[in-house]
């Protein structure tokens, strides 16, 4: 993911990729190339720190019997990103079992997930909701 293109534009990187799909962590840096007009972290590349990866967690631990794709998105930001601003995705046991039980008779689940952006002193400084879509193959 380091060497996709939107990525190495804005500088964002992917720091931790659990070998099981549980969690990811992403950072950038603030750079010439990801800041704004004001000297801050411009608020596109931020929302593309956070863009794929809930989808890409589930995806790969339900299987390829699954259809996961983001449906919507919304980030509200909260202070000026400065610095390193970071996030970390979790994907727990149970958030899983949640869509599989949800998915059972055919269904389509649409869970909605957080994620905050954190800078350098922990500080938030967007929070951003994911909503997926998911439903089983053949149904």
């Amino acid at each position: 993911m380091n060497w996709y293109m939107p990525y190495l534009g804005a500088g964002i990187k992917v720091t931790h990729l659990a070998n099981d799909f549980s969690s990811a962590t992403v950072e950038m840096k603030l750079t010439w190339y990801n800041r704004n007009y004001v000297g801050v972290h411009f608020g596109g590349s931020l929302y593309a720190m956070i863009d794929p990866f809930y989808m890409l967690l589930i995806m790969n631990q339900l299987g390829s019997d699954y259809i996961v794709w983001d449906k919507q998105a919304n980030i509200e930001f909260v202070r000026p990103g400065k610095g390193r601003v970071s996030a970390t995705f979790t994907v727990e046991p149970s958030t899983i079992e949640d869509i599989k039980r949800n998915t059972a008779n055919g269904a389509k689940y649409l869970p909605e997930l957080p994620v905050e952006i954190k800078d350098e002193q922990g500080q938030i400084v967007a929070v951003g909701h994911k909503t997926l879509y998911i439903r089983r193959k053949g149904s």
